[in-house]
């Protein structure tokens, strides 16, 4: 039996991943499929419309086995953090390959990308930090730093932070890409697959998205977003003194937050008046996130994981972690006096305000989802 681990936000979960999940189960007949799923809070600095435990049992009822935690104080940095973490988990649970979604499909020039960021580290990042400086977007600079002809996109992207990871950290695992059919870009189109930020946007504006995602789907999400929390974040910038003590508050754009908060009355005008061609908007809203939630950069300096929390299960994966607990090194046991822990209680309880599930309690239970 081969264990194949998959990396998730589900936010919110649509016919793309059924199609993700579809593929697996066809290239690997009788695999059982570890989940690492973002929670609350996620990576590009968004809210996400499901809560977790519905993104848990959504995930289990489409045919994930097991479904673990990617504790928020991972979730919401960088890729490379974000993918470090979530593969240290897979590890753990001895997966043997890593499916993800790839715009490219293109497993031979992401490792050759990836080697030559590994081996020549050091010219590489400089070359990427001066061509942002310049103005270039992210994914413009790190293809002009290459010495190789490729378009980067969100998902190759990531995919190549989970190859750094793997590489970087001798995981046992091999990385499979699975042929992305929509772009994350595209808020427009109208095909059955289409990506989760298009489906938000039509939510957004009202439009009915049943033939996007599978009926469990209309039945969990929730009316949430970080505009949602404007009043709290507005509140916190004119307040605090020290914002750049949070967690992505670099290079003096605290003093532009404290410049700008008094004329703002809405999330969006807080990011426009604030980005520039050193603060892009997915740094903005995580750096908005961190400052909300309030993680602080002495919080992340020595962080590890303390454990991993396993959130739900099939009868099969029950087994298989029966089978497998006495050589996992890292407890399989929430660790509740941990710094871990408390965030995500602090993630739940700011969800809760705008959430119609009591998600506090849920977080304080820490019993697994069984089916």
């Amino acid at each position: 039996m081969k264990v194949i681990g998959i990396i998730c936000e589900y936010n919110p979960f649509h016919n793309g991943h059924l199609y993700h999940l579809e593929n697996i189960k066809e290239q690997f007949p009788d695999s059982l499929i570890v989940l690492v799923l973002n929670g609350y809070f996620l990576e590009r600095g968004e809210v996400s419309i499901i809560s977790k435990k519905n993104k848990t049992e959504i995930a289990l009822k489409m045919g994930v086995h097991i479904v673990l935690e990617l504790p928020f104080v991972y979730g919401t940095q960088s890729a490379d953090v974000f993918a470090k973490a979530a593969l240290e988990i897979l590890n753990e649970l001895k997966c043997d390959y890593l499916v993800f979604g790839s715009e490219s499909n293109d497993i031979e020039s992401l490792n050759k990308i990836t080697d030559y960021a590994i081996n020549n580290a050091s010219t590489y990042n400089k070359l990427v930090k001066d061509y942002l400086a310049k103005g270039l977007n992210y994914p413009t600079a790190l293809a002009k730093a290459l010495p190789l002809d490729f378009t980067f996109k969100p998902n190759d992207l990531l995919g190549i932070s989970y190859l750094k990871a793997i590489k970087e950290n001798n995981f046992k695992i091999k990385a499979l890409p699975i042929k992305r059919t929509s772009d994350y870009l595209d808020t427009l189109a109208n095909d059955p697959i289409v990506s989760a930020t298009n489906i938000r946007e039509k939510l957004k504006n009202k439009q009915d998205i049943t033939k996007f995602v599978p009926p469990i789907t209309l039945l969990k999400i929730e009316n949430i977003s970080l505009d949602n929390y404007f009043p709290y974040l507005k509140y916190k910038i004119m307040t605090e003194d020290n914002l750049n003590s949070y967690l992505d508050v670099t290079e003096g754009i605290d003093n532009r937050l404290k410049k700008v908060i008094n004329n703002c009355y809405s999330l969006t005008e807080l990011i426009e008046k604030t980005k520039s061609k050193r603060y892009t908007y997915n740094k903005i809203r995580r750096m908005l996130v961190h400052i909300l939630v309030g993680l602080k950069y002495e919080d992340v300096k020595n962080l590890k994981l303390e454990y991993i929390k396993i959130l739900g299960f099939k009868e099969e994966g029950q087994k298989y972690l029966n089978k497998l607990k006495k050589d996992i090194k890292i407890p399989l046991r929430v660790q509740k006096d941990s710094f871990t822990y408390q965030m995500e209680l602090r993630c739940a309880a700011l969800y809760d305000l705008f959430s119609h599930d009591d998600n506090l309690k849920y977080e304080k239970d820490a019993k697994p989802l069984k089916f």
